[in-house]
């Protein structure tokens, strides 16, 4: 009891610092704008098309545009203040979303969704490499543990508001409030004072550009801990892309649940996911541990294999609480050994690359699940995927090297 209260003395100590806590407070709005977002949008491209491979179409329109831009993304978060790059991409964002009120056909929600992901691939890698700015070192994993678990929340009463809101105004005050939740969200981070980063700041041409794209790309290469992470975060990719995206298929075909019954295993991987991080801070001093990097790939890739066998709801809703409880703990390491081990100068090219390699594994999965699912079942997808993670955390743990003695 007294290393619980400790552990919450210090993570409420990390979320109070004068950095940390307007920019915490800005995701904490800004995620549950985006929350409440992606669901009005889900809404408002069926309503109009009522078509499932109209969603389709959406998901490619929000993932292509990470891969394509990434490696600019990157080049761009290296060479330019990351507080610039923040605010440019809330206000970007903002704006599109007030375009998301005007829109009238499906075409037009496509092009406002790849604007923003377009956007949010500015975003992410700014804001990932901008924590260790505002932290101290010892901290990092504390930060990191409290922007998670927030996230979680926000998410889960995303969820619930975005039903509410919805079902009694329409979408499009939901659009209204992601809008003026990124527009809070570049408000409390102009307020932060960042430190001074090795960023130069100043316009390049193209051709400075693109070599240095391909200096991230060689450096990534080179070192030997990030070459080894993109090959495990590539596989981990590849296993989990398509599970994720059937789910609401094994819960129907598999445990025999109908639609709002699904919604209990995406509750259990929510409640999983919020005890990781307490849990994390109790059994581990340093992220500098492949044990607590790679073991939960393990786990969720045995979890995997077992949803794939089971058929009883309640040991579904088990087995992805476990799932949930992994995931946290497993990024939340992630990123503040990424964070740790980039040099400062690399950060966002390397963020940037490993966003893009997630997403296209992400896709190269979605798309042979569901050749397996229709051709073999929705357990083989489950088989295949959970022996895929199982193989990725092995390569983890025996090729990905911390040393635990730096803090």
């Amino acid at each position: 009891m007294r290393e619980d209260l400790a552990l919450l003395a210090r993570y409420a100590r990390v979320a109070r610092s004068p950095r940390y806590f307007p920019v915490w407070l800005g995701q904490i709005v800004s995620n549950l704008g985006d929350s409440v977002n992606y669901i009005a949008l889900v809404v408002d491209v069926y309503t109009i098309s009522g078509s499932g491979i109209a969603l389709s179409t959406l998901v490619l329109f929000q993932i292509v545009p990470v891969i394509v831009i990434s490696p600019v993304a990157g080049a761009v978060v290296d060479r330019f203040p990351h507080k610039r790059v923040i605010i440019a991409a809330d206000l970007a964002r903002a704006v599109l979303v007030l375009g998301l009120l005007l829109a009238q056909t499906v075409w037009q929600l496509y092009v406002l969704a790849f604007g923003l992901s377009l956007a949010g691939a500015f975003f992410t890698p700014a804001f990932s490499v901008s924590i260790p700015q505002l932290i101290e070192g010892d901290d990092l994993l504390a930060a990191n543990a409290v922007t998670w678990s927030t996230a979680q929340v926000v998410q889960i009463v995303g969820s619930v508001v975005a039903g509410g809101l919805i079902a009694l105004a329409g979408v499009r005050i939901v659009f209204g409030f992601n809008a003026i939740s990124f527009l809070f969200s570049a408000t409390m981070i102009w307020r932060v004072s960042f430190p001074a980063s090795s960023a130069s700041g100043t316009a390049q041409a193209p051709s400075s550009y693109l070599k240095s794209i391909v200096a991230g790309i060689r450096y990534a290469r080179s070192d030997r801990f990030i070459s080894r992470m993109f090959i495990v975060q590539f596989l981990a990719s590849l296993a989990v892309g398509g599970t994720s995206a059937l789910l609401v298929a094994l819960a129907e075909r598999r445990y025999s649940l109908p639609a709002a019954g699904f919604a209990t295993f995406l509750l259990a991987i929510g409640l999983g996911a919020l005890v990781g991080p307490l849990l994390l801070g109790r059994i581990l001093r340093t992220h500098r541990s492949a044990t607590a990097l790679f073991l939960p790939y393990v786990i969720r890739g045995a979890g995997d294999v077992l949803l794939g066998l089971f058929t009883v709801p309640l040991l579904g809703q088990m087995l992805l609480f476990v799932y949930g409880l992994n995931t946290s703990t497993g990024m939340v390491t992630y990123q503040s050994a990424m964070q740790s081990e980039v040099p400062d100068t690399m950060r966002g090219r390397v963020f940037a690359l490993m966003d893009a390699g997630w997403n296209v594994a992400r896709i190269v999965s979605v798309g042979l699940a569901g050749v397996l699912a229709d051709r073999f079942g929705i357990a083989v997808v489950y088989y295949v995927g959970g022996a895929l993670l199982v193989g990725a955390g092995i390569l983890g743990l025996t090729t990905v090297h911390l040393d635990e003695s730096q803090m």
